[in-house]
Parts: structure tokens; C-alpha cells; sequence
């Protein structure tokens, strides 16, 4: 059960039991029965024999409207290539909370949207201080919300229940304090579940270093998932596939011998060494090319950008066919 003041989600896989607990509840509370679950804080839920699908279209077309982009032309990206927002020099805007009100109002959209993560984490970065070309970057996102407002995440209903983990880095990619930039994205077979974009609290001295740290914050993410769908009473007795495209991060991982180029990392190093000696981790290979996580580190032009949708499992059930 799902709790928010005074709105309440249930969920099981016995329709008899919900009801039974359903009717225990009208007899403590007075409370209205909604049916089936179709919105929920700006969710809405679209149920199907294929599976659930989740997205926020009156959300983004509340923030499209509130902005007065409604008649704007779409943006095939939600972030330019190669843009240089940590250098701008514009003028600082005189009023910032409206970028700050906007910015705000698009990380939550993140919640059924991974493909936003890298954007709202750039734009997160100058709340303090926002310039012209920030403001300007803040509008390209409602822009690409325009030509996608019905975007989402399908979770299937064949599902395996099989954990999938894939993590990158973007070494010193801050052009400001040189901080690099972590990700990760993890699966339940083919549902989305989990995804983030941040800033690294420290420099990482090397590429290998970053990825290295990104490995580990993937980990304690995977470990608690597990542990949830443990409490919830769902085995996942296989080991857990995570996915990197840097051959010396997984050189390290799979090293027994400690040595001096890994002491900054030590922590992490015997987190996820811990997770391979006991069978519950299989770092794995994945070429740059076929890395799903990209679109969290960088901006994509938009070929690339669309390809990786696909394959996270992001979709659009209104786009034209």
C-alpha cells in the first residue's frame, strides 16, 4: 500500500485479498473507492494486457503552457551538443526563480522520464546564479516536451524479475571544479525501475578512477533493490549482470591484489569485490557503442538520442506510426 496524505494505492496479485483489505479499511476510515488506478500526483496509468505504461503528459503540458510554448517549434533534443553552459558569460538573469520554479518542476518529470536526467542535472547546477543561456537551455527542454508530451516507461507484464545494472562516468566533465560526472540505469528484465545523473563529490585522477566510482554507486543501488524485492518475497537467486564499457574498471573489479594506483578507491574496491567473491555480482563488458547509458553522461545528436530511447524501454504510445 502507497500513502500520501490522504490518497491511497493498493496493490497485490489476488483481487480477492485487496478487496477483503480494501472493505477493513472503509470500516476504520471513511474513504471513496477510485477503481483501478488511472492518476495518481500527476501519474498518469495506462493498464493493459501487455503491461502498465506511466507517463505525465498533463504535467508537461501544464509546464509547456505555464511557460508560453504551446505554439513553439519541438526540439528533436532536450540538450544541444557539445554546449558549454558551466562556461556561459551571458547576463545573470533579474529574476531567477522563474528558472528556478522551472527546473524544479522538471526533475520531477523525471520520475517516468530517464531520458531528462542529464539535462535537469546540468540546469540543476546554476540555480544559484542563472545567466541568459541557462534560462534559454531550461526552454529547449519544454521545447523537446512539446514534440513528446505523452513520452514514458512501459513495464511489461512477461517479466522475468531478472535485476540488470549498466553504469558509465564523463571523466572531469565539469569545466569548472573538473568533477565527474556518475550514472546509473537498472532494469527488471525489460521495466525501467532505477536511474540517476550526478555530480562525483571528489576529482577522480583518471578515467578508470571515475568509472571505478560509478561501479560502486551502481552496486549499493542494486544491493537495495534486491533487498526490497527480497522483503517483498521475490527471489532473484542468479547473479546480478552489471554492465560497463571501461576494460580497466572491470580489471580492477576482478583483481584479488590490491595495489598503490587503487587506495583512492579502496572503499569501493572491497564494496564491489565483496559482491563478485560471494556470487552476487558479474561485472560484464558492453562496447561504447552498444553502452545504454550514454544518453545520462552527454548530449546525443538526435540519431543516436532516438536509438537508445528504444532500448531503455522509453516510449511514446501516441507517436505516429
Amino acid at each position: 500500500m502507497l500513502v500520501y496524505v490522504d490518497d491511497l494505492v493498493t496493490a497485490g496479485n489476488d483481487g480477492n485479498v485487496i478487496q477483503c483489505f480494501k472493505g477493513y479499511l472503509n470500516q476504520c476510515f471513511h474513504m471513496k473507492d477510485l477503481g483501478r488506478l488511472k492518476y495518481f500526483l500527476g501519474v498518469d496509468v495506462a493498464s493493459s494486457p501487455n503491461g502498465i505504461f506511466l507517463c505525465q503528459r498533463k504535467y508537461a503540458l501544464d509546464i509547456i503552457s505555464e511557460v508560453g510554448l504551446l505554439g513553439a517549434k519541438p526540439a528533436s533534443t532536450p540538450c544541444e551538443e557539445n554546449h558549454k553552459l558551466g562556461s556561459a558569460t551571458g547576463p545573470l538573469l533579474s529574476d531567477p526563480t522563474m528558472y528556478r520554479r522551472l527546473v524544479r518542476r522538471l526533475s520531477y518529470l523525471c520520475f517516468t522520464r530517464p531520458n531528462l536526467a542529464y539535462s535537469v542535472q546540468v540546469l540543476y547546477q546554476f540555480m544559484q546564479n542563472p545567466r541568459s543561456e541557462h534560462w534559454q537551455a531550461a526552454l529547449r527542454v519544454v521545447r523537446y516536451l512539446k514534440g513528446h508530451p505523452e513520452q514514458g516507461i512501459l513495464l511489461p507484464r512477461e517479466n522475468n524479475l531478472q535485476l540488470f545494472g549498466w553504469c558509465d562516468s564523463d571523466w572531469v566533465s565539469c569545466p569548472l571544479t573538473r568533477k565527474s560526472l556518475t550514472c546509473w540505469f537498472i532494469q527488471l528484465d525489460t521495466s525501467p525501475i532505477s536511474w540517476k545523473t550526478q555530480k562525483q563529490q571528489t576529482i577522480s585522477a583518471s578515467s578508470a578512477e571515475a568509472e571505478y566510482r560509478s561501479m560502486a554507486k551502481t552496486t549499493q543501488e542494486l544491493k537495495w533493490i534486491k533487498d526490497i524485492l527480497t522483503s517483498l518475497h521475490v527471489p532473484h537467486p542468479d547473479l546480478i549482470r552489471l554492465y560497463c564499457d571501461s576494460q580497466a574498471t572491470l580489471h580492477i573489479a576482478k583483481n584479488p591484489v590490491f595495489h598503490e594506483h587503487t587506495k583512492y578507491i579502496e572503499v569501493d574496491c572491497h564494496l564491489v569485490r565483496d559482491e563478485i567473491i560471494h556470487k552476487r555480482l558479474l561485472p560484464s563488458y558492453v562496447p561504447t557503442h552498444t553502452q545504454l547509458v550514454d544518453l545520462f553522461t552527454k548530449a546525443l545528436v538526435a540519431k543516436n538520442f532516438g536509438a537508445i530511447l528504444v532500448k531503455l524501454g522509453i516510449e511514446d504510445l501516441h507517436a505516429p506510426t
